[in-house]
């Protein structure tokens, strides 16, 4: 039986290797009870409904929902959650998007399992737990200009080598349109061209190839 004290985890990854990997470790530590898992965002959203976990374990990358957006819908309705992102990606923009959803912690798949159990009770204490690696890029990311939305999604897809006319069919927006973002981009960005653009996007996690 659970003694009181024992702090209530969901972990959500969409690999069951690493999924069952994380519970077996966490089922060690005397005060730690699984009380749910997920394959992805929208399972995350339902078991956090359901059982409302003191600490939440959200991967990034998943498929069908992400995890930002998972995290957006859970604080959204649960404002208290206490969620940490426990991801292989340490990007700016991964870093930044995921604790503006609401995420309390961010730690790497690499982390050593104590500092693990460390960032979950930081976290259930009600303290954010961000390690110092983590930590300045999320600086350097503040302090970087803010695009809109359209801007990343253009910016995105120069990532992957798109031209203007494809950018154009894939947002379904004009041509001049697309020109208008990218030369804002570029201002924001302080480049010369969207080469350099497309590098910083893939540096900062925005884009991937």
């Amino acid at each position: 039986m659970n003694q009181p004290s024992s702090i209530r985890v969901l972990v959500v990854d969409d690999h069951p290797v690493v999924r069952q990997g994380l519970i077996g470790m966490l089922e060690e530590a005397p005060d730690i009870v699984i009380v749910g898992q997920g394959r992805n965002g929208h399972e995350a959203i339902a078991v956090f409904q359901q059982q409302q976990p003191d600490v939440t374990l959200m991967d990034l990358r998943m498929p069908d929902m992400g995890g930002v957006q998972a995290i957006t819908v859970i604080c959204n309705e649960f404002p208290n959650a206490r969620i940490i992102v426990l991801t292989t990606y340490d990007t700016d923009e991964e870093i930044y998007r995921g604790l503006r959803a609401g995420a309390k912690g961010y730690l790497l798949k690499d982390s050593e399992p104590e500092e693990l159990l460390t960032a979950i009770r930081t976290v259930t204490r009600g303290q954010q737990y961000i390690p110092l690696n983590v930590a300045a890029k999320l600086v350097q990311r503040m302090t970087a200009p803010e695009l809109s939305d359209r801007e990343l999604e253009v910016l995105q897809l120069v990532g992957q080598g798109m031209n203007n006319q494809e950018i154009s069919t894939a947002l379904n927006i004009s041509e001049s349109t697309v020109k208008t973002h990218i030369n804002r981009i570029l201002s924001k960005l302080d480049v010369k061209d969207r080469t350099q653009a497309a590098i910083i996007a893939l540096k900062r996690g925005i884009a991937s190839l």
